[in-house]
């Protein structure tokens, strides 16, 4: 079951998630949301759409922007819509 983590701390937990381009979306009732704060940054995926982003905090330390989600994405992302994505060295084992 794909499992991200970061500084020690499972951020997100499924056996519900969908890959695209090689990344694990998880489903939004598998993160832990006290590790996500929410980022004013946004950027565009032509055939996703506008991705909004978290930073993560864990024991003090922030890891800026770290997770991206799509919270209305277009027609041929809509099976991600809302899911989360990692980056940024939070690990995601299987």
């Amino acid at each position: 079951m794909p499992k991200a983590i970061w500084n020690g701390a499972v951020l997100a937990e499924s056996d519900k998630c969908v890959v695209v381009e090689n990344n694990q979306y998880f489903p939004p009732d598998a993160i832990k949301k006290e590790y996500f704060k929410e980022s004013n940054t946004h950027t565009t995926c032509p055939w996703k759409g506008v991705a909004s982003y978290y930073s993560i905090e864990v024991d003090g330390q922030v890891n800026k922007d770290a997770a991206w989600y799509y919270p209305t994405a277009k027609d041929r992302a809509k099976n991600i819509e809302g899911y989360i994505a990692f980056w940024k060295g939070v690990k995601v084992e299987m």
